[in-house]
């Protein structure tokens, strides 16, 4: 007789160093996500309003985190099968909507400001963010409320695909931003080195996008239809 298939065998509970691990993650995500607040407490370090907006999110993702009402904080997993079409809980919807609006949003704003003081010499980020940073969020997050994200939709079904999309961006954008803020404060603040900061930010954005395209790098392998594999 053939040997019998393998199955995983599914976690029923969360551990808790695991929930408490993912707990800063979305402290993270919404503590950024006031833009222009960020940008002033990036340059200019804590003040009262960001301590009030810091307490605030420790509040909320506190008491979020508690109910189990936080993608990986939850008392047992919520996805066993990747492609498995079950309903997107509102929690996840509203936690994936932030987290994209952070990778995506801060990371095109700086290269917008990068872009715009190497063809103009002038340094505006400070204006970019005041004027555009909730224009571009609010759009991420209007489609995050209407479903169009990946990891937002309405079923899990797609989640297969759809977390590559996600940790991929994660990956990318985690890595250049760094790597950007080092050279912000080793590069002078010219055209000549506004390029560099641009280049070496564009090229590494690309460079692990296409790694995760390729499946690559963790969490951004493709899983396929009738795959049985457990929710990381």
């Amino acid at each position: 007789m053939p040997p019998a298939p393998f199955r995983p065998k599914f976690r029923e509970r969360n551990k808790v160093h695991y929930r408490l691990a993912h707990w800063p993650i979305w402290i993270f995500v919404f503590l950024i996500a006031p833009g222009p607040l960020t940008f002033d407490l990036i340059e200019h370090g804590f003040d009262q309003r960001s301590a009030a907006w810091l307490g605030l999110v420790l509040l909320a993702t506190g008491i979020a985190g508690l109910r189990g009402r936080l993608p990986g904080v939850e008392p047992r997993p919520y996805i066993l099968r990747f492609t498995e079409d079950k309903p997107n809980p509102l929690y996840r919807r509203v936690c994936y909507t932030f987290a994209w609006s952070a990778a995506l949003s801060f990371a095109l704003l700086n290269a917008l400001g990068l872009a715009v003081a190497v063809v103009t010499g002038k340094w505006v980020l400070r204006q970019i963010y005041v004027y555009g940073y909730f224009p571009l969020a609010g759009a991420i997050w209007l489609a995050g409320a209407v479903g169009r994200l990946p990891r937002v939709k309405p079923s899990t079904q797609g989640e297969g695909h759809e977390r590559r999309y996600f940790y991929g961006t994660v990956w990318a954008v985690s890595i250049a931003q760094p790597v950007l803020g080092v050279l912000w404060k080793l590069l002078p603040r010219s055209r000549i080195g506004d390029a560099v900061k641009l280049a070496v930010f564009t090229a590494i954005l690309a460079f692990i996008g296409n790694l995760a395209r390729k499946g690559e790098l963790p969490r951004t392998a493709p899983i396929l239809p009738g795959e049985e594999i457990i929710s990381d």
